[in-house]
């Protein structure tokens, strides 16, 4: 039975072996080695790796082991989600999406945006986000985290009633 709760700092290294498992072996069929290296270079995890998942919004899935976690910051940017590849096609990445936007109401963001993954572009459209080119300037993205306004990475925003 799959949990879905907070982060907490003792979820770090967990998270951050998601994301590597995510980006290394989940997208691996829909990018080239040179996007994935661009995409993360270093798999090992930045000192400030759960300090930074701390300051935001993160919910974790958890099923015996940590298997998903997603991470809205307050401006309403969506900047990850991620699940393990065993976990992708199962309702993970579903739990998390709805624990996730039940808080983000409560934060009342007019829209959340986001640069959309190859992988993620389809799971964000099947929950309404829809292609934003006008948020190409997003401000909270982060440069470590892979190129962006690529055909890697695509605008998508939603729009909270």
């Amino acid at each position: 039975m799959t949990t879905i709760r907070r982060f907490n700092p003792s979820d770090a290294q967990a998270t951050r072996d998601v994301f590597v498992a995510a980006v290394r072996i989940g997208a691996a069929g829909r990018y080239t080695a040179a996007e994935l290296l661009e995409w993360l270079p270093d798999p090992a995890m930045p000192d400030d790796w759960g300090d930074w998942l701390a300051e935001h919004l993160t919910f974790v899935a958890e099923d015996g082991l940590l298997t998903g976690f997603m991470m809205l910051e307050r401006s309403g940017y969506l900047n990850m989600a991620f699940v393990l590849p065993g976990q992708m096609g199962k309702g993970t990445a579903d739990a998390l999406y709805a624990a996730l936007l039940a808080e983000a109401r409560t934060l009342a963001p007019i829209r959340l945006t986001t640069l959309a993954s190859r992988y993620s572009q389809s799971f964000l459209a099947r929950h309404g986000w829809q292609m934003a080119p006008d948020i190409t300037g997003i401000a909270e993205l982060d440069p470590n985290q892979g190129p962006h306004d690529t055909p890697m990475n695509r605008p998508m925003a939603l729009r909270l009633p």
